[in-house]
């Protein structure tokens, strides 16, 4: 089932029966990731986008919404679903929690997409009203998946995006970070939400989010896809710095190597749908490191998977992922 590829660790399967075939690859050898290349995953957006919500629900049998933080981005991701969520809402009681989910973390995402990435000054009124506005749905409709289901770590997971858009304070989203790892210590989407929450632009101190990184990531279990929060610090880290070498050292160097080793390079990660997503995190970690082993077995085993995030950081990003993998 498992066969080895480009060195020690870095090992996944060759037969995975869910696996989406590998679409036309663009002239430099890459293409998008679509339904984090996975057959399942697509069937699901499929759905989606159809409106289909009795196709929404029999589709979800493989995944647990109220962990697999991949799975939920992929629907809410999608321009439309705000447009049908509702009625599963109103008119769905026994998977209500599910829809409420479902559209609590669509609202999160179509409320960023009125606000848009303009910096704050450049916001007008009537943007600032419609990214509160949703905002504000969402936290309602998160707040009551969480109650209806008291072990899910995604809408937590969530709630610490809006309650940064709604600049609500540390008091209030340590609250939530700390109700999402009460639920999975070691969930790494809540840690890269942490990351973000710790930068100097959202209130934090100069280096508090790179420490709290490799805390994380030494504690991490081996294997373990936390040690990609190491990766998005050092990431942020280099957003902070306006980009440049800042992360060109020996010393960075050497611990992002070793996140990896320990992590996704490891023969004890865990291959799951949407695993290029981790590994894209260090391609981009160790190339702005100016790293030139590691990367190598990082971009041979993504074999040309380019996903947005964390890319999305660059002016050009599918450009600066072709240099960088042809590079490596």
């Amino acid at each position: 089932m498992f066969g080895k590829l480009f060195g020690r660790g870095a090992e996944r399967p060759v037969a995975d029966p869910h696996a989406l075939p590998v679409p036309r690859r663009q002239k430099n050898g890459m293409y998008t990731l679509r339904a984090l290349g996975d057959a399942r995953v697509l069937a699901l957006v499929e759905a989606a986008d159809a409106g289909d919500w009795e196709a929404v629900k029999a589709a979800l049998a493989p995944f647990d919404l109220g962990r697999d933080h991949q799975v939920l981005g992929e629907l809410a991701e999608l321009d439309g679903v705000q447009d049908w969520i509702g009625r599963a809402v109103e008119e769905d009681k026994e998977h209500r929690a599910t829809a409420l989910l479902i559209s609590g973390t669509r609202h999160i995402i179509w409320g960023w997409e009125a606000r848009t990435a303009a910096r704050a000054v450049d916001v007008t009124q009537e943007q600032w009203r419609v990214f509160h506005e949703r905002l504000h749905i969402a936290e309602e409709q998160l707040f009551e998946a969480a109650e209806l289901r008291p072990e899910w770590v995604t809408p937590w997971r969530r709630l610490l995006t809006s309650g940064r858009g709604m600049s609500l304070g540390s008091a209030v989203n340590e609250t939530r970070f700390d109700a999402a790892l009460r639920r999975d210590p070691l969930d790494l989407e809540t840690h890269i939400e942490w990351v973000s929450q710790l930068q100097p632009r959202w209130g934090g101190e100069p280096g508090q989010a790179l420490a709290f990184a490799q805390e994380a990531a030494a504690r991490a279990p081996e294997g373990h896809r936390l040690g990609c929060v190491l990766a998005m610090a050092y990431i942020e880290e280099w957003v902070e710095a306006e980009r440049g070498d800042h992360l060109e050292t020996d010393e960075i160097r050497a611990q992002l190597r070793e996140a990896a080793d320990r992590s996704i390079l490891h023969p004890a990660y865990v291959w799951r749908p949407g695993w290029q997503h981790d590994y894209n995190m260090f391609a981009m970690a160790l190339s702005l490191a100016g790293e030139r082993h590691t990367v190598r077995r990082v971009f041979q085993t993504l074999d040309g998977a380019y996903t947005k995030w964390p890319w999305t950081y660059f002016g050009e990003p599918e450009k600066q992922f072709a240099r960088h993998h042809r590079r490596a």
